[in-house]
């Protein structure tokens, strides 16, 4: 789920995507350029149209970047941010939240959508959601949820943006993990191998 600089993805992409993005991030920033008006806040322009299409004109393969660098571009304010997220695929809903930490919308914009992918069970959605903007602004109870999320969907913790950081010296994570194991172990069930290491890194003296 990288996403590839601007500069290498035009290398990858043949000569019709090419041209195709181009326009698409051309009308992003003419977007981001013009006056905001409030009153036109649910209008959808014409690189949210780009937005939705990128798998279909770039492939899948590299939807996530475009989409990514279309929102760049962009610079969507956040009632844009959320409309694209709530009306959009699985797949255009993982690049809102992988573009989150560069788009820089304010906790009360951005984690509402953090919450809504860590409550579903689809493992891209759940790793796109513990990137960088999770661990600057989830708040502690939320976080832990979301590591524990990660456990329970076998999303891999090296997946999880500053897990070294946010895990040290946290009791009450240790607490949760210890009773998350004692469960599963309780219902013949097998515990997470990624969990003792999480749990490993909860002692105030790890090191990163």
């Amino acid at each position: 789920m990288a996403i590839v600089i601007l500069e290498d993805l035009v290398t990858r992409l043949d000569d019709a995507a090419r041209s195709w993005l181009h326009a698409a991030l051309a009308e992003a920033a003419r977007s981001a350029a013009a006056p905001q008006d409030p009153t036109t806040a649910r209008t959808v322009n014409a690189w949210e149209t780009r937005f939705a299409s990128a798998g279909r004109h770039c492939g899948s393969a590299h939807a996530d970047s475009v989409r990514t660098h279309l929102l760049h571009a962009a610079r969507p304010g956040a009632a844009t941010l959320t409309r694209l997220y709530r009306q959009g695929t699985a797949a255009e809903r993982r690049a809102v939240l992988l573009a989150l930490h560069h788009l820089a919308p304010g906790p009360a914009d951005g984690i509402p959508l953090v919450e809504d992918a860590l409550r579903t069970n689809d493992t891209r959605l759940v790793a796109a959601a513990v990137g960088p903007y999770a661990t600057r602004h989830l708040p502690p109870h939320s976080w832990r949820h979301a590591l524990l999320k990660c456990l329970f969907t076998g999303v891999p913790v090296d997946t999880v943006d500053g897990l070294v950081h946010r895990s040290r010296g946290d009791t009450e994570l240790a607490r949760m993990l210890t009773d998350y194991a004692a469960e599963r172990a309780a219902a013949n069930r097998p515990v997470p191998a990624d969990l003792h290491r999480v749990l490993a890194l909860t002692s105030p003296t790890e090191e990163s």
